[in-house]
């Protein structure tokens, strides 16, 4: 199979070692996580410090409000599980509670579009489970970047103006968090969040037994001071010595699975005041009517109850296989299944490469066939998809068949078990009243608005992680001053249609479209995702592609020119699609495009670095650890020895 050459020139390195790697969207959360590594931790210890970092530094793509979807893979372990952080909608949450509202849509933005908040607790459940930390070492990175501050980067900053209007006039809570001037803080501005670090000092305190009142710092750090001196005591000289030297070698095990004992019981303390003290407080603040997408004020529905009846868990992966690699996702409440989808309509097919005109037209029409049966047949509500037949043989070869030569004008999906499915709305146009929109990824035409965050992490004992956390975002919803964080809008991406998988239902989750991927081979590994919406599944495939069987290295296949469809239901308020729509990136090449445009591709330039915000860690054949991070937008880093 033939691809087109890989450059020899890379914006960074492909990073290799035999120590760890970490990857994430922003360099600060990546150093975090080496950090981590480098003291001794394990690679689960390094995401969990990397994630609560990521929601103080990248506050307009993700946030302790918001969800994540992980895939986990511990030393030893043949396949990943799931780390499921994605929570349902609330007991009120009905499709006739939002009809009656006079709402058509879930919107956007607006604290009516919340589900259970489920990022935090997921990632404390990780640390618990496969962690070896304390909490109070874990989260000191946070702690000291929210208290003393950190650089606000180019994109929060333009996030911030751009809602800037919806603050003053709608969200003040949120206009004295983010602009406390009066106006839109500019680039590199040194921004603090003590309510923030406030609140997860209260963690720190209520795991160690004390009063977990926010605001008692020498309490926190006293509790922290006693959970490090407690970690040193369970971790043993073999650990500390490996944290000096940096190359000792420690028992397997340890590093792997830190046992049940006050440590678990700490977190698991943490995790029952995160879930029944501070959510039920945000949940109290957005109960409030204030101003939402659709250009109404509305009282937001989640209480302590929805908040109390749910936590975070594990659960299998699914998987494919391609031309001799093993894919893993996450199930059909995610979209990830779209992918292992994609795989299967392609495996077959001599041309794959993205930079060619049959490869491209190949990998655009194969994925409209599978993101039309994402947006029928995806969901938690009931009636979704069995997998079995969505990636059977008859199944794949009949819809393969639909391929052709011209680019397909159609939304079209399939009867994988005969059924007909339930049809969502089809909308190309729907404006907002306010400015404000549903996720914070790249618009039609291509243009950055922001995106969502992804890490990956791999260590010398074989433990890895691809995660992706999203939601509660800053311009979700209005600030809850005493917490210094909003929470999430994801039932935006459910239905006011009844009988659709991904329907709006009380207790069931919203149809996500995080999702990271792991991908294995014998004692080969790769953990791999990217930020963007609908996007994020096909600016990985590309990279895999490329990778897997173009002989690209990891860095050359997140360099190269990316490509998407736009052809598809926007998970997104406010739901829109553009029949046979594209974005490219200007550096596919002239020749490339005009003969996409030629075949009916409705084709638009987004620029020459614009779309694609993959990371990746992983380990070769030769058992060598690699690292590559995405150069679009000057944030995201690898790192690692």
């Amino acid at each position: 199979m033939r691809f087109t050459p890989a450059t020899s020139f890379t914006t960074r390195p492909t990073l290799r070692g035999t120590f760890g790697m970490s990857a994430s969207t922003h360099w600060t959360a990546t150093a975090t996580a080496q950090s981590v590594l480098e003291r001794g931790g394990n690679a689960f210890d390094a995401a969990v410090a990397a994630a609560f970092v990521l929601h103080v530094v990248e506050p307009h793509l993700n946030g302790p409000g918001g969800d994540l979807v992980a895939l986990v893979r511990p030393a030893g372990q043949a396949e990943p599980v799931v780390l499921m952080g994605q929570g349902p909608a609330p007991a009120r949450a009905t499709i006739e509670h939002f009809r009656g509202s006079g709402l058509d849509l879930v919107p956007g933005a607006g604290g009516l579009a919340a589900a259970v908040p489920g990022a935090v607790d997921a990632w404390l459940l990780l640390l618990r489970d496969h962690g070896t930390w304390e909490l109070g070492d874990v989260l000191a990175y946070a702690i000291d970047y929210a208290r003393d501050g950190h650089p606000l980067v180019a994109g929060a900053a333009a996030t911030i103006a751009r809602v800037a209007g919806l603050f003053r006039d709608h969200w003040p809570t949120s206009a004295e968090r983010w602009m406390p001037e009066g106006t839109p803080p500019a680039v590199d501005t040194l921004v603090r969040n003590p309510a923030y670090a406030d609140v997860l000092d209260g963690l720190v305190a209520a795991g160690a037994g004390v009063d977990p009142a926010r605001g008692a710092h020498a309490q926190a750090d006293e509790a922290r001071r006693g959970q490090a001196q407690a970690a040193h005591a369970q971790r043993g000289d073999a650990q500390a010595d490996h944290a000096q030297r940096g190359d000792a070698q420690v028992d397997d095990a340890s590093r792997n699975r830190a046992p049940r004992d006050d440590r678990a019981a700490r977190i698991d303390a943490a995790r029952e005041h995160w879930m029944t003290a501070v959510l039920p407080e945000a949940a109290a603040f957005i109960a409030q009517p204030h101003r939402h997408a659709d250009g109404a004020d509305h009282p937001g529905i989640l209480d302590a109850e929805d908040l109390t009846a749910w936590r975070a868990s594990f659960e299998p992966a699914v998987s494919t296989s391609f031309r001799g690699w093993d894919v893993f996702k996450a199930g059909t409440w995610t979209q990830g299944p779209a992918l292992l989808h994609t795989l299967r309509l392609i495996e077959d097919s001599d041309d794959l490469d993205p930079s060619s005109v049959e490869g491209a037209h190949l990998l655009l029409e194969a994925q409209k066939l599978s993101y039309a049966d994402r947006d029928a047949w995806f969901g938690d509500a009931g009636g979704a998809v069995d997998l079995d037949a969505l990636l059977g043989d008859d199944y794949v070869a009949a819809r393969r068949a639909l391929i052709g030569p011209e680019a397909s004008t159609q939304w079209h999906p399939g009867s994988p078990e005969g059924r007909d499915p339930v049809l969502p709305p089809l909308r190309t146009d729907h404006t907002s009243t306010d400015g404000s929109t549903g996720e914070p990824t790249v618009d039609r035409s291509g243009q950055t608005r922001g995106d969502t965050c992804h890490l990956d992490v791999i260590d010398r004992w074989g433990n890895v992680v691809s995660a992706t956390p999203s939601g509660g975002w800053l311009q979700s919803s209005p600030t809850v001053p005493s917490l210094g964080f909003c929470l999430g809008t994801r039932l935006q991406a459910t239905w006011l249609v009844p009988g659709h998988p991904a329907s709006l239902t009380p207790g069931r989750r919203p149809r996500t479209t995080l999702t990271p991927t792991l991908v294995s081979r014998g004692d080969e590994v790769i953990a791999i995702g990217s930020p963007g919406g609908d996007q994020q599944d096909q600016w990985q495939l590309t990279v895999l592609l490329r990778m897997l069987l173009g002989g690209y290295s990891a860095q050359q296949a997140i360099d190269a020119p990316n490509l998407n469809i736009t052809a598809l239901i926007d998970s997104f308020w406010p739901r829109t699609w553009v029949p046979a729509g594209v974005a490219v990136e200007d550096r596919l090449g002239d020749e490339v495009i005009t003969a996409l445009e030629q075949r009916g591709h409705r084709v638009r330039r987004a620029g020459d670095w614009a779309l694609g915000r993959v990371t990746a860690v992983g380990r070769g054949a030769d058992g060598v650890l690699w690292a590559a991070a995405n150069p679009r937008g000057a944030q995201g880093y690898a790192a690692g020895r």
